[in-house]
Order: C-alpha cells, then sequence, then structure tokens
C-alpha cells in the first residue's frame, strides 16, 4: 500500500485532468477553482494527469494540457504524477482488496448487465444511474475458472455486501465534508449503494479512477479534493474505499459546471470550445475567466 506523505500544516489540491482531448473552457474554469483556492488558503495544488485510459489517452494530448495551463499563469509543483506509470501501484491496491474478498469477477456484458437490471426491475438512484447490486446467484468457482482460462472479459467489482460486513456497523456510518455553500454543504452522510457494486478494474486495465483517484489522493496527501459538480456522488463510493484501505478522507468542495447554450456540460469533442482553437483566435485567459462563470 502506499506509503503516505505525512500531512501539509497547509491544504493541498489537485487538478487532475486526463489527456483524451484538448483542454476546454471548462477545464479551464475547473482549473481556476482549485489553484485560486490553493492560493486562498496558502496552501499548493499539485497537477496530476489521470491516463488510466491507455486507448483514448495520447501523448498529444497530455502536451496539449502544459501548454493550455502554461498559456493561463498557472504552475504546480514537480513531479507531475502520471497515473499510467504507476499501474503496479493499484495493482498491489486491487490485491488487497481481493485477500479481504471484497470483490469479485463479473463478467456481464454491458447488454446482459442491462437486462438483468431490468428483470430485476432496478430503477435510477439519487445518483442518476442504475446501481448494480451484485449477482443474484453468485458464480461458482468452477465456472470461473473455466471462464478465465478460455480468455473471456471481466470486471473487478467491489461487493457493497461484503463491505459491509467486514465493516460492520461502520458502514452505515460513512460521510464526508462538504464545504462551501448550497444545500450540500456540511457533514454528508454517504449513499454507496446509490453507486453499487462498481466496476475498479477490467481485466486488461488494472484500475478504474474510482481506485486509481482514492489512491493518490491519500498517496500525495491532499487535503482537499476541489472538483466539479458531475463528481459528488463519486465521493460516495470513494468515502467507502478510503475506510476499507484506512486512508483519509479529504474535505470535499464541488463546484458547479460550464454548460453550454443547451445546458449541456462542455465536450471535448466541442472543438469550438477548446483553448487551444480560442488561443489561436486571439482570446486572452483573462478574458475566459471574466466571461465564463459557474453554473
Amino acid at each position: 500500500m502506499p506509503e503516505l506523505i505525512k500531512k501539509a500544516d497547509f491544504p493541498v489540491t489537485r487538478f487532475a485532468p486526463s489527456p483524451t482531448g484538448r483542454l476546454h473552457i471548462g477545464h479551464a474554469i475547473a482549473a481556476r477553482e482549485a489553484f485560486r483556492f490553493a492560493d486562498d488558503q496558502g496552501g499548493k495544488c499539485l497537477l496530476r494527469i489521470e491516463d488510466i485510459d491507455q486507448t483514448r489517452c495520447k501523448p498529444d494530448f497530455e502536451a496539449g494540457i502544459y501548454d493550455d495551463l502554461n498559456w493561463l499563469g498557472f504552475d504546480w509543483p514537480e513531479p507531475v504524477r502520471r497515473q499510467s506509470d504507476h499501474f503496479d501501484d493499484y495493482t498491489r491496491a486491487l490485491g488487497e482488496l481481493r485477500e479481504k474478498g471484497l470483490v469479485y469477477r463479473s463478467f456481464l456484458t454491458r447488454k446482459a448487465l442491462n437486462a438483468d437490471l431490468d428483470e430485476r426491475g432496478i430503477g435510477e438512484s439519487p445518483a442518476g444511474e442504475r446501481p448494480y447490486p451484485g449477482p443474484g446467484i453468485p458464480m461458482s468457482a468452477d465456472e470461473e475458472e473455466m471462464r478465465v482460462g478460455r480468455g473471456d472479459s471481466f470486471a473487478w467489482r467491489l461487493s457493497l455486501s461484503a463491505c459491509r460486513d467486514y465493516l460492520g456497523a461502520a458502514f452505515d456510518d460513512l460521510s464526508f465534508i462538504e464545504e462551501g455553500s448550497g444545500i450540500m454543504a456540511g457533514e454528508i452522510k454517504a449513499h454507496p449503494e446509490w453507486l453499487g457494486d462498481v466496476v475498479l478494474a477490467r481485466k486488461d486495465t488494472p484500475t478504474s479512477y474510482h481506485l486509481a483517484v482514492t489512491h493518490d489522493d491519500a498517496l500525495q496527501g491532499i487535503s482537499h479534493v476541489v472538483r466539479g459538480r458531475d463528481l459528488y456522488f463519486s465521493t460516495h463510493i470513494h468515502v467507502l474505499l478510503q475506510r476499507l484501505f484506512d486512508w483519509p478522507t479529504p474535505a470535499y468542495r464541488h463546484h458547479g459546471l460550464i454548460l453550454d447554450t443547451d445546458g449541456k456540460k462542455f465536450s471535448k469533442s466541442d472543438r469550438s470550445r477548446t483553448l487551444e482553437s480560442l488561443r489561436e483566435e486571439g482570446v486572452r485567459p483573462e478574458q475566459i475567466f471574466r466571461d465564463w462563470t459557474l453554473q
């Protein structure tokens, strides 16, 4: 498990983009929120490259992250942690969960998963998705061995039922602190069941966002997670993982999002809104920060 960095005497946060495309206006505002929080609190903001998706992440996009952030006027401590350089770390973390019997192989395709959820009458949770509660009938060890042997694709899923047994009453006491203002502020009771048995790794991918981000936040001594509101419900699983590994739970600040005219979050596929294209048009960083606000 990671050797945790000693907690600093000042706030530490991070900006953690994925190099799956060029950064856009939404990234600029998110970066400003993280770096500004660190500056206002006399702390520091780290840069982390979250590139676990080796199919979609490209070196050119990673180089673009540095270009765009430098253009925006941000600076950060070195070295920058690139998650793809540390897959062994996440494999070891997953191995610990396997030893405790807290994860299981799931061979369900997306189509089969949706059919199973339909058959069991499982609707959307408050998190806005249909949580998978685990298999109704666990797969036998013989069948699992056979399917692994023939090379079937699978995912490692976190078993909430096993986690509940493992933690006992502590499972129902999970919570986190949401800072800032609004109805979500204060101590928030965590509801991992809203997300269900989430995927923590796949046959050919040693980690998922949930596992990698909680691991690295603990490793890097992150005291405050400043990120978009679209990731708010992920926190309900992250708190559980932190408890399972005995990692500290940071304070969280989920800010609003930059929306397009249709009320949708900006996408990296929207070329007209990339920072690269705006820079080429002669737009200045201060114009972006002046003209775009969080919703």
